[in-house]
């Protein structure tokens, strides 16, 4: 329950940011549906409302949900014998929070069986949960008169996500570093300081947990 309270407050504020940045409701819906990557939505929707080309847009989320190929490739180890079907189902229904859950399970009982059927079971209810909270961001957002200014929404939904995860110094410098540079490098055609700053705190980020350990 902790989880899906987290995740149906992170999904509305992200439909509503989606339709603050001017993307039409269907759209939104249909980009949730499609995409169902809560952090790669709400970076197309403030790269989309401050202008950005569209080439630079998908090269950013393609960026950020480059991260579902390691989940992908460590939860091979698991389900790599799954029929083809089943495998492109569980890509799909790719979650940072039904991975975090499913490795603390293989973790406690690594010969359970059910493997699958427990990750269905938690990626269908974080699935369900995000859809109907997104679809509830679009409808308020919609109904929001232009004149309440909801731009604020995206960055809302970037410190919404940001915070839980300044757990330790790495992360923090990962995040202080990302900040300077994306003002530093603000003036930059294309709204580039945006991946710019994104692959300097992951740098730092990386350099730091190295130099700590």
């Amino acid at each position: 329950m902790p989880v899906l309270a987290g995740i149906v407050a992170f999904g509305v504020i992200t439909g509503v940011a989606m339709v603050a940045s001017g993307i039409a409701p269907l759209v939104a819906m249909l980009m949730s549906l499609v995409v169902f990557a809560g952090a790669s939505m709400v970076a197309a929707a403030q790269l989309l409302a401050s202008g950005t080309p569209a080439l630079l847009v998908i090269l950013t989320t393609v960026f950020i949900n480059l991260r579902f190929m390691m989940y992908s490739a460590s939860l091979r180890l698991h389900f790599g014998r799954e029929p083809l079907g089943w495998r492109l189902l569980i890509a799909y229904l790719q979650a940072d929070n039904v991975y975090g859950l499913t490795l603390m399970r293989y973790a406690e009982t690594p010969d359970a069986p059910g493997g699958r059927d427990f990750f269905l079971g938690a990626a269908l209810a974080v699935w369900l949960a995000w859809q109907l909270a997104v679809a509830a961001g679009i409808l308020i957002g919609a109904g929001v008169p232009a004149s309440w200014r909801l731009e604020f929404a995206a960055p809302l939904a970037f410190i919404a996500m940001t915070v839980p995860l300044l757990r330790d110094r790495a992360m923090i410098a990962a995040a202080v570093v990302a900040a300077v540079s994306v003002v530093a490098a603000h003036a930059l055609p294309f709204k580039l300081s945006i991946p710019l700053a994104a692959l300097a705190g992951i740098g730092a980020g990386l350099a730091f947990e190295r130099s700590w350990r």
